[in-house]
Order: structure tokens, then sequence, then C-alpha cells
């Protein structure tokens, strides 16, 4: 088990060294930050000046050393348009983004397993058709207008919930959150459903296949030959085998919840960072934009390392298989 976890570690080394400079140089080659932070009419002195002090009058390599020495001591750059860290500017905001991807995270879980289950269960069933062509709806339908008609619907037409924002927030070890407040809940259930709404058509799918596979196997047919309930064979037989691809799915598509959700907290004006994104790319805050960029890879990166060693544990053929390389 430790070989398989340190030869998964030194892989995650090498990506995020790969990606710190794919990322560095892909957004610093693009645009002149320059042209969007000084006065039109600013003489040449005074451009010079400005590019000396934001460090932009280095070479691209000397730009990324730089970056990658400070990045070491958790420094990973100064915004140019706010003038501090990009770091900080963005963990102020990680709470609200990691919010709501986790709650549409549970949404797809507690919605999608039983739908598939079911849908699995009864394929010919009108119903389980039904559960189908939704999930169809959910891949198909661009998520920001199912968010613009989630608001035209429930917020301005019934009244019922609200449009924007986080709501009231309370604070625990120093983290705001919102849903342990009735306002705050009223705030996230939208935007967290309408995040969710992918995720939910793939964990249907995949929950269905793999129940649809698990009815036909021997320990199914011999846990029902011993005289099982069905409900016992379905929450201890089959959901037990068909969650192993589900949590492998679901690690990986909670890194996309995170990275992706800048359309969702748009639509919701939810202040999360894809709102700050939107802010750094409109005004080529290279600092944050990079720094956002970084967290997001690393994301993906100890998401997958989280799953890689959870996955280990449900089937330990991984890791006999990864050693005996």
């Amino acid at each position: 088990m430790s070989v398989f976890i340190i030869r998964r570690l030194l892989q995650s080394m090498i990506v995020v060294a790969v990606m710190s400079l794919i990322v560095f140089v892909g957004v610093n080659v693009v645009g002149d930050p320059v042209d969007m932070l000084i006065n039109p009419e600013a003489d040449q002195a005074e451009i010079e000046r400005v590019i000396r002090d934001l460090g932009l009058d280095r070479p691209l390599h000397e730009q990324y050393m730089y970056f990658v020495a400070n990045a070491f001591k958790g420094d990973l750059g100064k915004s140019f348009v706010f003038g501090e860290s990009a770091l900080k500017l963005i963990v102020e905001r990680i709470p609200a983004t990691f919010e709501l991807a986790l709650t549409a995270l549970l949404l797809a879980v507690v919605i999608g397993v039983p739908f598939g289950v079911y849908a699995g269960m009864r394929p010919n069933a009108i119903s389980s058709r039904t559960i189908m062509a939704g999930s169809i709806l959910g891949f198909s339908l661009p998520t920001f207008w199912v968010g613009l008609m989630m608001i035209m619907v429930f917020a301005v037409m019934l009244g019922w919930l609200p449009s924007t924002g986080r709501g009231d927030t309370v604070e625990i070890f120093g983290i705001e959150v919102s849903f342990l407040t009735l306002d705050g809940l009223s705030h996230l259930f939208m935007p967290a459903l309408n995040l969710a709404l992918l995720k939910i058509s793939l964990v249907i799918r995949l929950a269905r296949a793999g129940t649809r596979e698990a009815m036909h196997q021997d320990y199914v047919k011999f846990a029902r030959a011993k005289g099982l309930s069905e409900t016992r064979v379905i929450l201890v037989h089959v959901l037990k085998n068909i969650m192993i691809p589900v949590v492998t799915v679901l690690g990986l598509e909670f890194g996309s919840l995170i990275a992706f959700s800048v359309v969702t907290e748009t639509v919701f004006a939810w202040p999360g960072m894809g709102k700050l994104l939107i802010d750094a790319l409109h005004n080529l805050d290279r600092p944050i934009i990079v720094a956002y960029l970084m967290i997001i890879v690393l994301v993906f990166v100890v998401i997958n390392l989280i799953v890689d060693i959870f996955y280990s544990v449900l089937d330990p053929r991984v890791r006999l298989k990864d050693a005996g390389q």
C-alpha cells in the first residue's frame, strides 16, 4: 500500500510541475495588462515605470523562476488591480465555491444513485424510461439557460426562492458557511441544483448500467437463493459494487464542479472564485488568473490521489497490480 501511495505522490508532483509551466507561460503570452492598468494618455516614462513595478520587464523564463521560488513560500503573486496577494483574494472566495460544489455533489449522489438503481432494476418500466429521458435532458440543456429559467420560475413567478447572493452565513472554525442557516439554504438550493444537473444525469446512467450488470452476477443470484430480501440484496450486494465506478467518476467530477462553477456563480451572483476569475480575465490580472488555475490544478491532483487511494481500498486488485509493475 505504501509503494502505491508513494508512486502516486511522485506522479502528482510531476503533474503539478508540468502544469505550473504550462499555466504560467500560457497566461503570460496573452495580452498586455499594462494597457488595462494605465491611463491611455500616460507618457512613455510612466508606462516603463508600471512595466518595471509589475516585473514585466524581465524575460519570461526569469519571471517563471521567480514565480516558482515564491510559490514555495506560499506567494503566488500580487494582484495588478487590487494590489493584494492573489492567493489571499482567492482563499477568501474558496469557502463559497467549495460549499456550492459539495452541495451539488451531494445532490448528485442523493438524487442520481436511487434513480439510477431504480431504472436498472426495472429497465422496461415507463417510469424508468422517463428517468433516462430526463437524464438526457440534463446532459443537453445549457447550464446558464437552466439557471435563468429556474430564476424566472422559482424566484420571479412563484417567489419561493431568492434569485441571487449567498444569504445569511455563520462562522465555523473561521470559515463562513451558509448551509447552517435557513436563509443561506434558500439561497444555496437553486445554484447547487443548477450546478448538479449534469452530474445527476451522469450518476443516473452510471448507476443504471452498474445495476443492470450486477443483477446478472453470480453473487446476486446466490444472495437471492439464500432467501435475502430484495432490499438487502440491493443495499449490501448491488450498491457496494456499483459505487466503485460512481466514486471514481464523482471524485474526478468534483474537480470540474469547482473549476466550471463559473457560469453558475455568474448567473446566480454567487460570491465564489468564479466571479473573481471573470473580473481578472476582463482586466488581464495575470497573478489572479495564474493563482486560480494553479489552485484548480492542485485540487484536481489531490482529488485524483484521494480517488486512487480510495479506489484501491474498495478494490485491492488495483494496488496489487500497481505494485507488480
